[in-house]
């Protein structure tokens, strides 16, 4: 059946093939219709004319192998009159010496995806070659790693030994060190009791009223109590050394005005010159009004030695003592002297024991080479630093320059304000304790624990503390300046407001048989540790949360009174002015313990009692009641039976009201009770 031509034409515009026949040549000897529409191939035209530029050789090689086999799915770019390249899939076969081809055409979209598939086959294969590399570079820092591990291990060996040698060697030179102080405070204490003798003998052999000596003997003697007086020096020297550098020199700081201290510091200073030296001591006038707070008598020690030193290298001119006030509220005080100097060399060796300036002008003075020293250790108890200024043939200037306020003093009083201002937050701890460095260091182990520490550095302070505020627990040292605690121990365990606070004695010297006798709940031997003293204080002490009092009373003076007489107590006190506002508060604070005024404005005391009781939160508050007023019978017993206390407004006090809360948190069992009042609330 023939088809109608209108349908023929769509086939062929549907159609995506071609067809050809070449010679061997690539000559196209036929083409079909499509062919001609889409190639405008013509007869006697070369298939190699209709490729895209530069796929030549590619037409060639398939006419070459379709002479002697079929080819199937072989792509070609052909284009028409060099425009519109279009992509084929041919097959060919040889036929009676001509080719038959046969190209399917190959759409767009497919060509570009594969040109997409052949870009990203190309990238993955870049990313596969990077891969390599990439594992080969991890591969070999691998390795390049685990060769620094092994000598970073060794090397750790070598810094564990080391430091095993260091802690040997820090160890033998502690031991030392303190073979060395005790020899050195033992002989020195030796040396004193015969050099006093020979100092006490020559003294008396050189009065006049004692007998004549000859003009010969009596410079012998004098050459002996010489030597004797400096041997004397050096000994002191070297006790006052060993202490400082022991850390056992005793602090004592004061406040004291600038003005006396340098009237006093002159008249010590003048006998060090001779009368029949050529040397004047000068000592200005200080800033009027300046006071210092430090250690007057090390301060003043220091200064002695820097004069002393400038008397024995000064033979003509004079010896200037100065004071200035420097920056950050500092003093520096200068010694200057118009000697023979100090070469620049020598300015940090002359600091060190036994060193002396090694020139012939300086040995003739002699010395003991621990003047310097010594100063310079003060001056650094002092909180201050020794410095000095010299040239030879130029005289030299020591200054000291020290804090107007010791540190440790402002430290003190720091402790101090803020022990006076009771945290409700914490329990206070009173440390009796006469250093102040342990003071610190208590504070410090303390600040984050719920504890407060009420330092006190003598007994009669501990009982003027404890009077003012309940502890929750005590530190004691027993070895105090001056005084024992002994008495203070049996004295708080005696009595029975204070017999159940629990005392930790904390001392230097063994006598724990007597502390436990004495009542102590602890003995430990210098120094503790914190967590030792944490762990104790929590299984002895209480901790809180602090007792929160509710105070319900109209009327303002007595709420002012009553807070003045429970001030400084650890108790957190709040207020309400109305019953309606204290048992609204009661149900939101949940305090521990309730003041009751008797008569309010707008209700009675049964009324509030009655709120309180109906109310699970507040059913179990205990509430000591106040009055002025004259309870009959029938209310006082019923009062007696829903509160803890009732206290007359006109005798109230101090003690009574510390004793009756006491006793009602200790009925309450405040322990438990206000661990489920705090679970209840949250």
């Amino acid at each position: 059946m023939m088809m109608p031509p209108p349908v023929a034409h769509q086939l062929d515009e549907l159609s995506r093939e071609v067809a050809l026949v070449c010679d061997a040549s690539g000559t196209i000897t036929w083409a079909d219709l499509r062919a001609e529409n889409v190639l405008a191939a013509q007869r006697g035209q070369k298939l190699r004319a209709l490729a895209a530029q530069g796929t030549e050789e590619k037409v060639d090689r398939l006419l070459l192998q379709a002479r002697d086999e079929k080819v199937v799915g072989w792509e070609l770019i052909l284009c028409r009159d060099g425009q519109k390249p279009t992509t084929f899939a041919f097959s060919a076969q040889p036929r009676d010496g001509h080719l038959v081809l046969v190209g399917s055409l190959v759409p767009e979209d497919y060509g570009a995806a594969l040109a997409q598939v052949s870009s990203t086959l190309s990238e993955l294969s870049a990313l596969h070659r990077e891969t390599e590399r990439q594992q080969r570079e991890l591969h070999r820092r691998a390795e390049e790693l685990q060769r620094v591990n092994r000598d970073l291990e060794e090397s750790n060996r070598g810094v564990r030994s080391l430091h095993a040698a260091l802690d040997e060697k820090a160890e033998s030179l502690q031991r030392a060190a303190e073979v060395k102080s005790r020899v050195v405070a033992n002989v020195s204490h030796e040396f004193r009791t015969p050099l006093h003798s020979i100092l006490g003998l020559s003294k008396v052999l050189l009065n006049p009223l004692n007998g004549p000596l000859s003009a010969e003997q009596e410079k012998q003697v004098q050459f002996i109590r010489t030597s004797a007086e400096a041997l004397y020096e050096l000994v002191n020297d070297l006790l006052d050394l060993s202490k400082a550098e022991a850390g056992k020199a005793v602090l004592r700081p004061s406040r004291f005005a600038t003005d006396e201290f340098m009237r006093g510091l002159r008249g010590m200073m003048r006998p060090l010159v001779p009368l029949e030296s050529s040397v004047e001591l000068f000592c200005p006038e200080p800033p009027a009004g300046l006071e210092l707070e430090t250690d007057e008598a090390k301060l003043s020690q220091v200064l002695r030695n820097l004069v002393s030193n400038a008397v024995k290298f000064t033979e003509r001119g004079n010896i200037t003592v100065t004071l200035t006030q420097g920056p950050r509220d500092t003093v520096s005080f200068a010694v200057k002297d118009t000697g023979i100097g100090i070469p620049p060399e020598y300015h940090e060796r002359i600091f060190e024991e036994f060193v002396q300036v090694d020139t012939p002008i300086h040995k003739k003075v002699k010395g003991t080479g621990l003047g310097l020293p010594l100063a310079r250790r003060l001056t650094e108890m002092l909180g201050g630093s020794l410095t000095v200024q010299s040239a030879p043939g130029q005289g030299a200037t020591f200054t000291v320059t020290i804090p107007r306020v010791h540190p440790e003093v402002k430290e003190m009083t720091g402790l101090t304000e803020r022990a006076e201002k009771l945290d409700p937050a914490k329990a206070p701890v009173l440390v009796l304790e006469d250093d102040r460095q342990t003071l610190f260091l208590y504070e410090k182990y303390l600040e984050r624990s719920g504890f407060q520490v009420l330092p006190v550095r003598s007994v009669e302070e501990a009982r003027r503390t404890v009077q003012r505020v309940r502890p929750a627990a005590m530190v004691l040292d027993v070895m105090l300046e001056g005084e024992t605690s002994w008495n203070f121990l049996a004295e708080m365990k005696t009595k029975e407001e204070t017999r159940d606070i629990p005392i930790l004695v904390v001392t230097i010297t063994d006598r724990e048989q007597k502390a436990r006798a004495l009542g102590a709940d602890e003995f430990w031997l210098k120094p503790v540790e914190a967590t030792q003293l944490l762990r104790k204080l929590g299984e002895l002490a209480h901790r809180g949360p602090v007792e929160r009092i509710l105070i319900i009373d109209d009327d303002e003076v007595h709420r002012y009174l009553l807070k003045q007489l429970l001030k400084d107590t650890p108790y957190m006190l709040m207020e309400a002015t109305s019953g309606k506002e204290g048992i609204r508060l009661a149900r939101e604070k949940a305090p521990h313990l309730i003041f009751l005024d008797f008569l309010l404005p707008e209700m009675t005391a049964f009324d509030v009692l009655d709120e309180l009781k109906a109310d699970p939160r507040t059913r179990d508050i205990p509430v000591i009641l106040q009055t002025a007023h004259e309870l009959k019978e029938d209310e006082r017993s019923r009062l007696a039976r829903e509160t803890a206390a009732i206290l007359a407004k006109h005798t109230l006090s101090r003690e009574v009201a510390i004793a009756r809360i006491r006793d009602a948190l200790s009925k309450a069992g405040l322990g438990s009770r206000v661990e489920e009042r705090e679970v209840r609330r949250g």
